[in-house]
């Protein structure tokens, strides 16, 4: 009997990301991202206002039902009747429903402070959308049952799952909103942000916060013991942030409005005790020759070079960070050697015992760019001290002038045909190293190819780079290789096809010779 062909089941997000896509039609990936990514915060705000007003009236407060401070307590935004789901469903049809999804949004805005800036304006009208495509996508987005498990965050996940495919589809140069959720996770996991104050200086859609949150949560903390705080120059991808923060119940100070944050720090005296960044990779021209000279936050250092601004982005972040502060950031590798100006603050970084590890990801992580990148955590307090984190308690060692290179290119798996990405494999590996390395009898020992653990004084005999590879021990396997068994391995593999040539041009002759042709 033939085998019963096992069919995988798609998940809701995958079913909904298909149903969604078919129906962009003419519309580009970046403009149709905010189209749907707009739809699903509408319908899961009026999904929990409904739910909240089913409460109301269910205590016998039906004259409190069109009060918006009897919602807000409860953490749910007001919906005027015109913004509310089913308004929008009955309309779905309508010629002119474009102007009323806009509208419900702009009243949705309007009627909820928190929301100031964060959903789209007039971005449905603005783009003309096919009537029928614009009605299919909102009976696709009906299908979102968000009540259906509580305990699950359906609409987190639908939204994390169409940022990250909506990266994907936009591809190389774009899509720099998102950073790749392994990516992400490896970050919370090694820093460790449980309580205090996070910062995110390009904060994109808002993964880093996310991240931060789940990893509070697995380790069994309270998430109101923690401050966001973010800034994000791309007024697009700030209402992103604001949404995905928004659809999860997460209070967090993104700045009034989108902005540089060199050229307009909207948090200039914040003192952060966790960052988490993805800033533009080797961003040129950032600053004009003669502007930002003498900013504070680079006091103590050399001014960045304006050809480049990773420096200016690690002295950013390094200004911002409390006395016990931590930070995990991703960079190109470039900056892992660059001369000049930042040689100079590369130099004094070391001196100031701030790096403390310089970890290379493997190629393809990136929807972005194909180039190398490296992950540095830099942390202000690298001497002995404990610290409780949820039922871990982690008792570090004294590491100052000491480095933790760590070379990751033979980690990941693969991820959607071109791309790699880390599993959790992975990541219980890696980390459990760093926080080994960092701790009092963690058991740590060096690796080759994998992990080295570094003395300031060894790295400035190599001139203060930071480069993995010259502090790593590199294994040579061609001197293990036995060169008359590797000979005689490649004999027998090219006697078998030479074997198979002929056994095939013998097949091929009969062939043309039955056919009276022959050759």
């Amino acid at each position: 009997m033939a085998k019963k062909k096992q069919v995988k089941e798609k998940s809701i997000e995958e079913s909904l990301w298909q149903s969604a896509n078919k129906l962009r039609g003419s519309v580009e990936s970046a403009e149709y991202k905010h189209v749907v990514l707009g739809l699903i915060f509408l319908k899961f705000a009026s999904d929990k206002f409904e739910v909240r007003r089913a409460q109301l009236i269910e205590e016998g407060k039906e004259k409190y039902l069109e009060m918006a401070a009897f919602y807000n307590e409860k953490n749910v935004f007001f919906l005027e009747p015109s913004s509310r789901w089913s308004y929008i469903i009955d309309n779905a049809k309508q010629d002119d429903i474009a102007i009323k999804i806009d509208t419900a949004l702009h009243q949705i805005e309007k009627a909820n402070p928190s929301l100031k800036g964060a959903l789209p304006d007039n971005y449905f009208s603005r783009l003309q959308l096919d009537k029928s495509k614009l009605g299919a996508l909102l009976d696709t987005i009906n299908k979102i049952d968000t009540q259906k498990d509580e305990a699950t965050d359906i609409v987190g996940r639908v939204y994390e799952y169409f940022l990250s495919k909506f990266a994907l589809a936009e591809g190389k140069g774009k899509g720099e909103f998102y950073t790749p959720k392994s990516i992400v996770n490896l970050i919370a996991e090694m820093i460790e942000p449980y309580e205090g104050i996070i910062y995110d200086p390009a904060c994109g859609s808002g993964g880093m916060f996310v991240q931060s949150i789940k990893f509070i949560e697995n380790h069994n903390g309270n998430k109101k013991n923690i401050s966001i705080y973010g800034q994000e120059y791309t007024n697009t991808t700030y209402k992103l942030a604001k949404m995905n923060l928004a659809i999860r119940g997460i209070a967090g100070n993104l700045g009034a409005v989108a902005a540089d944050t060199f050229a307009r720090d909207q948090h200039p005296d914040l003192k952060a005790d966790y960052i988490m960044a993805n800033p533009p990779f080797n961003q040129k021209d950032w600053r004009a020759e003669n502007e930002l000279t003498d900013d504070p936050r680079w006091q103590g250092y050399e001014t960045p070079p304006k050809s480049n601004a990773n420096y200016a982005w690690i002295l950013n972040m390094v200004a911002k960070l409390s006395d016990q502060g931590v930070a995990g950031f991703i960079l190109a590798n470039g900056a892992l050697s660059g001369g000049g100006e930042e040689y100079k603050i590369r130099k004094k970084l070391i001196e100031n015992n701030l790096v403390e590890a310089i970890v290379i990801l493997p190629r393809a992580m990136f929807y972005t760019t194909d180039i190398s990148v490296t992950l540095w955590i830099i942390n202000k307090n690298k001497k002995a001290h404990t610290r409780k984190i949820g039922d871990v308690e982690r008792q570090y060692r004294f590491r100052e002038n000491e480095v933790l290179f760590m070379d990751l290119r033979q980690r990941g798996i693969p991820f959607e045909k071109k791309f790699i990405q880390f599993s959790d494999e992975n990541i219980t590996e890696i980390t459990d190293t760093y926080h080994n390395w960092q701790q009092v009898d963690g058991n740590y020992k060096d690796v080759p190819e994998f992990c080295a653990s570094v003395t300031n004084k060894e790295i400035e005999k190599k001139d203060f780079s930071l480069v993995p590879s010259k502090y790593i021990e590199f294994v040579n396997r061609d001197e293990q290789v036995d060169y008359h068994d590797k000979m005689a391995e490649l004999q027998t593999t090219v006697k078998s096809l030479m074997q198979e040539k002929a056994q095939n041009d013998t097949a091929l002759a009969a062939v043309f010779k039955k056919m009276g042709y022959e050759i």
